[in-house]
């Protein structure tokens, strides 16, 4: 009797084993014995955020502990209680921490967008009150105006009447290069113009590199790689060269002549009159923002353009939209839009929202835990943890966004009165929240739908993809389309 008794209570312990490991993997990521979730990550690492997605969609209360070897531990996220958490109510307890400064220390040093504590509220609130100023507004729409119309509508219009492909990409890319190093040194770097970047090149590669470095199957893998100066960490490391070396020209030359573009670009606003500001200290805070002003709008506008491309409905409903805005401002085609006329533009605001829903700039933000808590829905984080937030994800969310949530619908940004609905920005935290909330956003905004409105009402785009295809992404700080979008630019009657 007591063998059976044993065989019973083990058939029984098996059956619990493998009935509730069953349903705990529905429920986060894979667990294997001493290598926790890592042959999922490698599996998936070349589609890391659809993974995120399809693990967290999974998940009741949409977050999951991620378990690698090397103590890696961690927390994901779509739950917009525990952003709001981690950004706004407890944010003391969740700065950007050790692992994520030192992996992008090497390119953006002690800048803004890296650095916690008293070094970066002394930078936020000298940026807030500079972001703030209505000269650096105008500066801003001014700069964006003149590229496109003297070399962005050009160049279009070159492809249109060649009938010549171009990647619509790398042509925004090339525009907000121009755009944010004008508005970071007041120089013109004329790369849409058709000067060749060295600058652009290097920076592209450093970024793409610095967010491989989160990647690894081997987290310390890269510092052995870099302390013998091989692989990807050589390439780096000469890249992050080309970077600095272009940044500290300009910012030792200005130093020196402290001359009249003072309190236009950045660079002179954060300069001041000061002669205690170090050139690195000024270097580290402007390659930060180029990071945010180049990247992110760039990659909003390619995918904007792409959703477009297949949705004929909804770029008529934009055109409709600047033809009243034109009629009630008396303008005609080809002059360029003012500030106010382009708040006005509600449903483009919404379409772009919309796509950047889907597909963010930043599809991913990490923070560190300082010290064990019980986030809101539940999940215990423990000290030295990571917890990142995943915005791709959080768009693709049922409970978020409803059944329709992967639909690209515009219509979902206004209420029942027609009239434009702000979102949470725990719900939809593109530009992020709480007290690092991105300080560009209106910029962003009103700089995008500038691009958007000027070029949409002159040009239609026949993308030169495989129909009903989404194209892939690129593993970087931004959500950049792998290979480009190339398409024919056909002028519209």
């Amino acid at each position: 009797m007591e063998f059976f008794s044993l065989i019973f209570t083990v058939l029984v312990s098996l059956f619990f084993f493998y009935y509730f490991n069953k349903n705990l993997q529905k429920k986060g990521f894979k667990i294997y014995p001493l290598v926790g979730a890592l042959p999922g990550f490698l599996h998936n690492r070349h589609r890391f955020h659809d993974w995120m997605t399809d693990v967290l969609s999974n998940c009741p209360t949409n977050t999951a502990v991620f378990h690698r070897p090397v103590n890696v531990h961690g927390i994901m996220t779509a739950n917009p209680l525990n952003v709001e958490h981690m950004l706004k109510t407890n944010f003391e307890n969740f700065p950007k921490g050790f692992r994520f400064y030192t992996r992008l220390q090497d390119l953006f040093g002690d800048g803004l967008f890296n650095v916690d504590g008293e070094s970066w509220r002394t930078q936020r609130k000298s940026a807030s009150y500079e972001f703030s100023t209505r000269s650096l507004r105008n500066f801003v729409m001014e700069t964006a105006q003149v590229e496109i119309h003297t070399r962005l509508i050009p160049i279009l219009e070159e492809a249109s009447q060649r009938g010549r492909i171009i990647d619509i990409q790398d042509i925004l890319e090339r525009f907000a290069f121009d755009n944010i190093i004008k508005l970071a040194f007041n120089v013109d770097a004329n790369c849409l113009g058709g000067a060749e970047s060295e600058f652009m090149q290097a920076f592209d590669i450093a970024t793409t590199l610095s967010s491989g470095r989160f990647m690894y199957a081997i987290p310390f893998l890269y510092k052995i790689k870099k302390i013998l100066n091989i692989g990807s960490e050589k390439k780096l490391q000469e890249s992050i060269k080309v970077v600095h070396e272009f940044a500290d020209n300009i910012i030792n030359s200005r130093m020196e002549e402290r001359d009249e573009k003072k309190d236009e670009d950045l660079l002179s606003r954060f300069m001041g009159d000061s002669n205690e500001v170090s050139a690195k200290f000024l270097r580290d805070i402007v390659i930060s923002f180029i990071l945010a002003g180049r990247d992110t709008t760039s990659s909003a506008l390619t995918w904007f353009f792409w959703i477009l491309s297949s949705r004929k409905d909804i770029e008529q409903k934009i055109l409709e939209e600047l033809v009243e805005v034109r009629g009630r401002n008396g303008k005609k085609i080809g002059e360029a839009y003012n500030f106010d006329e382009l708040r006005e533009m509600q449903y483009l605001h919404a379409a772009i929202s919309e796509s950047m829903r889907l597909y963010p700039p930043v599809p991913i933000d990490t923070r560190s835990c300082l010290k064990d808590e019980i986030l809101p829905d539940g999940t215990f984080i423990g000290k030295d943890w990571f917890i990142s937030y995943q915005t791709y994800s959080m768009g693709r969310m049922e409970n978020l966004w409803g059944k329709d949530c992967c639909e690209y619908k515009p219509e979902r940004w206004f209420d029942e009165n027609g009239v434009y609905k702000q979102e949470s920005p725990f719900k939809f935290p593109v530009f992020h929240a709480g007290p690092r909330m991105c300080l560009g956003k209106d910029m962003a905004y009103i700089q995008m739908k500038s691009i958007a409105a000027s070029v949409l009402e002159m040009f239609e785009f026949d993308v030169q993809l495989e129909n009903g295809k989404c194209p892939e992404y690129v593993l970087s700080l931004t959500l950049r389309m792998k290979g480009g979008l190339p398409v024919e630019v056909k002028e519209r009657c």
